[in-house]
């Protein structure tokens, strides 16, 4: 259950690269990124960053590649063919008609910034893949670096006991350089922590491939669950359009930050009522003395 995917991936093999690093053979390492993406453009981009994202506690991550994405209003141009990285379980039902079976999209799009200035591929991801998780981070950063990729940024949830009104984002990197370009922008270094899913995978195979990654984590709290925190994701981009130099309008991010601010104070009053009405025993119900005895 908790083993990780390298391991996993290691126990499958049978025989050693010319290096004598091990020889994967899961079903999407003994193909190529060709055969479990599909290009339909190829985009002459300058020194393309990647932003990818999936979702997670809060949808932090997701929000802000997606807000980012629909802002600067990049071009789809590749997906992830899905069936080596995802099990259907279920059915999705439309005004009370099942609909037919459809398995969860990955995309990549990209965005031309003026001549001279670094463009931007984006990787959304509409769920964590349940199966060949490293294969798949692999794949994404083995075509990434064939568009010429070489810095890579992740988003995901920081998880902390309360809510605040305006997130603090943490910073972690792939090499201790990166973090103190990213001093001047007040992030939170927390020193020893973990990044789960995708969000955090991407980044350790980065690494191991020499690319240099950056994860930007707004805080969060744990009991959100799958509610949206539009707050932490505004905090992360605030950042994140910085360190990429791009400028987006944020008016419809800040709608959805007041909007989710009214749904959780009412979340949180409704839950309050309900816990006062647990232990509170209205008087007309509480036994009188001669029925204590």
């Amino acid at each position: 259950g908790g083993c990780c995917p390298i391991a996993k991936a290691a126990r499958r093999t049978a025989s050693v690269e010319p290096d004598g690093r091990p020889l994967l053979e899961g079903e999407a390492m003994r193909q190529g990124w060709e055969d479990v993406i599909k290009v339909y453009e190829q985009p002459e981009l300058e020194s393309p960053a990647l932003v990818a994202a999936w979702p997670g506690v809060g949808n932090v991550a997701l929000t802000a590649a997606t807000y980012l994405s629909e802002e600067l209003g990049a071009q789809e141009f590749a997906e992830i063919v899905p069936l080596s990285f995802f099990d259907l379980n279920g059915a999705f039902i439309e005004r009370n008609v099942i609909q037919e079976p459809r398995l969860p999209q990955s995309k990549f799009y990209y965005w031309k910034s003026s001549p001279g200035r670094k463009d931007l591929v984006l990787f959304l991801g509409e769920a964590q893949p349940v199966a060949q998780n490293y294969e798949l981070a692999n794949k994404i950063l083995e075509f990434s670096q064939k568009l010429g990729v070489t810095v890579v940024y992740t988003v995901a949830a920081a998880l902390v006991p309360h809510l605040a009104e305006k997130p603090r984002v943490w910073a972690a990197a792939t090499d201790s350089e990166l973090l103190t370009g990213l001093e001047s922008y007040g992030l939170v270094l927390k020193g020893n922590f973990y990044v789960a899913g995708m969000n955090g995978l991407l980044l350790a195979v980065a690494r191991e491939k020499g690319m240099k990654g950056i994860c930007l984590l707004g805080e969060t709290p744990r009991y959100l669950g799958d509610m949206g925190n539009p707050m932490a994701s505004q905090s992360v981009l605030q950042v994140l359009t910085r360190v990429l130099d791009v400028d987006i309008d944020m008016s419809r991010m800040e709608e959805m930050v007041r909007r989710a601010q009214r749904e959780i104070s009412e979340a949180i009053r409704e839950s309050r009522r309900q816990y006062i009405d647990n232990f509170t025993v209205p008087l007309w119900e509480r036994p009188s003395d001669e029925e204590k005895g």
